[in-house]
């Protein structure tokens, strides 16, 4: 986030990470907490779509950290709510059968989205997945988000392994929609140890890296309990 708000708790307190609230899940809240610093188009963005996303932040009980985007891409706002403000939770996997608003689907973003639904051959079905970024808030919070040029986010869970030959055949598969579609797809992998971009798994490096609440790390394998080197 290129601006944050100064968290509402002590840094001694920042231990919490709690499992009901995963990064990328759409937050639809009662209200938006007011913070010292906030960026003068925040309070316009809430009132159009009362939504955050969940970001990756170590955070204190019963507050959780999260992120509000304006209209412009530039304009992303790191901030904090409490559990009491939370009306309704809306996981990237829960907007795959979402359909877009009339006059929508014809944006590149959600053109590359159908596709891949359609493909009942894609390497996809044997995964849990959605779209995230504008394309997941767009379907989530029915307000126009996604423009001509905007890519397809997609989060992708693994909680077991993915094998490299299964991640490279993935992105073979992302990258030919990619080109027939005319836009970028990017996806994340979202592993025990954080997220972990597909493109970067697939290409067999030695590590790859997590990003996680704690930090990002640089891991060799982010299915295993190692945890090698914090950066």
């Amino acid at each position: 986030m290129p601006v944050c708000a100064a968290p509402p708790f002590a840094s001694e307190l920042a231990m919490s990470c709690d499992e009901r609230w995963r990064a990328h899940d759409l937050l639809r809240l009662r209200c938006l907490a007011a913070f010292e610093g906030e960026p003068s188009w925040v309070r316009d963005a809430f009132e159009r779509a009362p939504y955050a996303v969940v970001r990756r932040a170590l955070s204190a009980h019963g507050v959780v950290a999260i992120g509000v985007r304006g209209p412009q891409r530039s304009q992303r706002y790191g901030t904090w709510t409490t559990l009491t403000e939370i009306v309704e939770v809306v996981a990237p996997e829960a907007l795959v059968c979402s359909e877009p608003l009339a006059g929508r689907a014809a944006l590149s973003a959600f053109a590359a989205l159908a596709k891949l639904k359609r493909d009942t051959l894609s390497p996809l079905n044997a995964l849990t997945w959605g779209p995230t970024g504008s394309a997941g808030f767009e379907l989530a919070t029915h307000t126009d988000t996604v423009t001509p040029s905007s890519d397809l986010d997609l989060l992708i869970r693994t909680p077991e392994q993915l094998t490299r030959e299964c991640a490279a055949h993935l992105l073979n598969h992302l990258q030919t929609v990619a080109l027939q579609t005319g836009i970028r797809i990017d996806a994340q992998l979202e592993t025990p140890a954080g997220g972990v971009a597909l493109t970067e798994w697939a290409a067999g490096k030695a590590r790859v890296m997590a990003r996680h609440a704690s930090g990002p790390r640089l891991l060799a394998d982010p299915w295993s309990a190692d945890r090698e080197t914090a950066i």
